[in-house]
């Protein structure tokens, strides 16, 4: 059987997070202490349980580390996006923290706001401004993973529906492992492609779905390397009643995911996540370094780990507590962690 070879990789990567939040028990003072810093989070996304999770980490962050901190909420909108970054940098914030988004409609404010010496963070979306990071999931390797995952079920020939947005920067990295593991797997046929990040995602995920698998019903493979867009799969399958022909391979978890997997004859079989609420806490670490004048990297990337459907069932895992718990290497990062940054206390 042909591999991506990322086994060793990944019990490398896992390294990273399986270690103690250090900074919390200690009870690190913040240099900001009897400062007055105003961060603004300006999220595109908003719909599902990852970004919900990451905002819980971002809130988490920012309360250790003192910061007040308001919440820009565009709704999968453009446009509002656009307006809510512009009406961030007229009030001053300190710093500004973007989540998700499209580069053509924030770049020029991005820059401006830079210019105009307020500090920006950048998860998810490329902001294309060496002076501000971008914080990213390693999506290649969650792809990489769950792919991995659906060959070793599948084997190396099948009939794949697959659901993709464009002009989303983790997607379109996922993508690209699709790309090349076609490629690589030539008797593995994408038969039809669809999505929308319409609201609410999952249905409107389901209706395209359902005319998929009616007009495609070799479909035995769904990559949806979003949850909300598996969410929206699984309905389609289960209103079918195709759970026990088509395998779901998807990225991201949380607690709904997982009572999704574990119920009977679940067509949802695995998942490659992050911890949404790390990735939050790390974002807001880094617009806390360059508040603090430390120099940070223009790419930050925090690693997947691979969560299946009988991992679940063997380890009793219920939800997102049950994963913390029995899954170190998915419950704390020690990236972007300096001596001075208090962390959250658990």
């Amino acid at each position: 059987m042909k591999c991506f070879k990322v086994l060793s990789l990944c019990t490398a990567l896992f390294g990273i997070l399986a270690t103690t939040n250090a900074n919390a028990s200690s009870d690190v003072q913040s240099p900001f202490k009897g400062k007055e810093i105003k961060i603004a989070h300006v999220r595109y996304l908003s719909q599902g349980d990852f970004p919900e999770l990451y905002l819980k980490g971002v809130k988490r962050q920012a309360k250790a580390l003192g910061f007040k901190l308001d919440i820009y909420d565009a709704r999968q909108d453009a446009s509002l996006q656009r307006t809510q970054l512009e009406q961030a940098i007229m009030k001053g914030y300190d710093g500004i923290l973007l989540q998700h988004g499209f580069t053509d409609s924030l770049k020029d404010l991005s820059d401006m706001a830079v210019q105009n010496g307020i500090k920006i963070v950048a998860f998810d979306i490329n902001a294309q401004n060496p002076e501000i990071p971008q914080i990213n999931q390693d999506d290649n390797l969650i792809a990489r993973l769950s792919l991995e995952q659906a060959i070793k079920d599948n084997g190396e020939s099948w009939k794949a529906a697959y659901v993709y947005v464009p002009g989303i920067p983790p997607l379109d990295r996922r993508d690209e492992v699709f790309t090349e593991f076609k490629k690589t797997y030539p008797e593995i046929k994408e038969v039809a492609r669809f999505g929308t990040l319409n609201n609410p995602i999952p249905n409107m995920i389901a209706d395209q779905a359902a005319a998929v698998f009616r007009a495609n019903p070799d479909v035995t493979v769904a990559f949806s390397p979003y949850d909300e867009f598996a969410k929206g799969i699984k309905i389609a399958v289960d209103e079918a009643g195709l759970s026990d022909r088509v395998k779901i391979y998807s990225a991201d978890i949380s607690n709904s995911d997982i009572q999704a997997m574990r119920e009977p004859n679940s067509a949802w079989v695995a998942t490659a996540a992050t911890n949404p609420s790390i990735m939050g806490e790390v974002s807001v670490r880094a617009l806390a370094m360059l508040l603090n004048g430390d120099k940070v990297s223009a790419q930050i990337t925090v690693p997947p780990v691979l969560v299946t459907q009988k991992m679940l069932h063997d380890k009793n895992i219920t939800n997102m507590a049950d994963l913390l718990k029995k899954m170190p290497e998915f419950s704390t990062s020690k990236v972007l962690t300096p001596e001075w940054m208090p962390l959250p206390k658990n």
